[in-house]
């Protein structure tokens, strides 16, 4: 028998990654120079990677709950936790519980690897291992604070108004959002992040200058040590009503001038300015109620099929993330457009603002080199995942603009 090597079959690709691991950590003199093209290659690999893992995630999770529902593994969760509490609501906690490790194992493996490991592969993290796990507990917990109310009143609204239910569990859904777009800057986003008032003052007047212009009133500029977790760069607006803030990560104060910054943030103010915010909000809201009432509607005809007999029933729940999966799925692409329309129309808000075509075109290449974005992906790609355009339409577009 033939002796084989250890990478003979390496389908996380170790054996690259160490090599990679190996030459960014060389001094910056021994390393090699990546080429343009490249580049564009590394970034195309890893929008391929990124399209297949979400096509490999959402297949999973479909197929894991059907299976555990199938095969009867979620009846034996509810049995498990009526045992624990003969309190339905109690139960259902507990059946809450079970369920989501359950799912957290399987899933495990696969969130590692598109979490972690190829975010170091592409040399885009900064997190060793603890500190990813420790932020995705901490999301956990967050989730289940957060969570487990909404998901109390939901299983009370379903026991007393069965079909009914989406109706006040869906305004319920929307007041939550609400409260907490105005809590999020201040208590959640601080929990990953350390945040402190933005340090350069000439910067900090200059955006101050395009609020005044654009009638906005903020409640602070911050900056935050995106670093600490990723290379790319990011800026937006956190928070509504008097709670907004303009948030903006160290890693685009470190690699962008102040022309491309201003740029950047022209752009999230062209979304406040044209209303783009609360249209989607309005878009969010009617977009919940319809998948919720159409949930509920597929949910009752689909229990009796596999020989559930209430809606109520803890074991059967589970069919109801399927059919807000399925919601999901249909309504994305649609989603996707109309922000694509949206970041079209915050570009060209921008580029008039500023009235700097070159930092633009810039600001979009570095964006691109940073986040590793494909800049001509396949359009089905774009139809299906892509909530901005590409990088080359977004360039293109502004040619014409000015």
């Amino acid at each position: 028998m033939r002796n084989r090597s250890m990478f003979a079959h390496d389908p996380l690709n170790i054996k690259t990654y160490a090599i990679q691991q190996t030459e960014e950590s060389l001094p910056p003199e021994q390393q090699k120079p990546e080429s343009e093209s490249d580049r564009l290659e590394r970034a195309r690999r890893y929008s391929r990677i990124r399209i297949k893992l979400t096509i490999v995630s959402t297949i999973l999770f479909f197929a894991v709950t059907l299976l555990l529902v199938s095969l009867g593994v979620t009846r034996w969760m509810e049995d498990v936790s009526y045992g624990v509490s003969s309190s339905p609501y109690l139960a259902l906690l507990v059946f809450a519980v079970i369920f989501g490790i359950v799912n957290s194992v399987i899933n495990f493996p696969l969130k590692v690897y598109s979490g972690f490991i190829l975010e170091h592969r592409f040399g885009l993290s900064n997190q060793s291992f603890i500190a990813w796990m420790w932020d995705g507990l901490k999301g956990m917990l967050v989730g289940a604070v957060i969570g487990m109310p909404i998901l109390l009143i939901f299983y009370y609204f379903l026991r007393t108004y069965e079909t009914n239910w989406w109706l006040p569990v869906g305004i319920i859904m929307i007041i939550f959002s609400v409260i907490l777009a105005r809590l999020a800057p201040t208590i959640i986003f601080p929990l990953f992040y350390k945040f402190k008032p933005l340090d350069d003052g000439e910067l900090k007047e200059r955006i101050l200058k395009r609020c005044r212009e654009a009638g906005m009133n903020v409640k602070g500029i911050f900056q935050f040590d995106m670093s600490t977790k990723t290379k790319k760069a990011n800026a937006a607006f956190a928070g509504i009503g008097k709670a907004k803030r303009i948030i903006l990560g160290d890693t685009l104060l470190d690699e962008f001038n102040h022309d491309e910054i201003d740029v950047v943030f022209s752009h999230e103010l062209g979304h406040y300015k044209l209303g783009h915010i609360k249209r989607m909000m309005a878009v969010s809201i009617v977009s919940t109620m319809a998948a919720l009432f159409i949930a509920a509607q597929l949910y009752a005809l689909s229990i009796g099929w596999f020989g559930f007999e209430s809606v109520t029933q803890l074991a059967a729940l589970p069919l109801l993330t399927i059919w807000m999966g399925l919601y999901g799925l249909l309504s994305g692409p649609i989603d996707n457009w109309l922000s694509r329309r949206h970041e079209y129309k915050a570009d060209r808000f921008a580029l008039e603002m500023t009235g700097n075509k070159e930092a633009f075109k810039s600001t979009m290449t570095k964006l691109a080199e940073m986040n590793l974005s494909d800049p001509e992906p396949p359009r089905w790609v774009e139809v299906l995942f892509h909530s901005h355009p590409t990088i080359k339409k977004r360039i293109k577009a502004a040619e014409e603009i000015l």
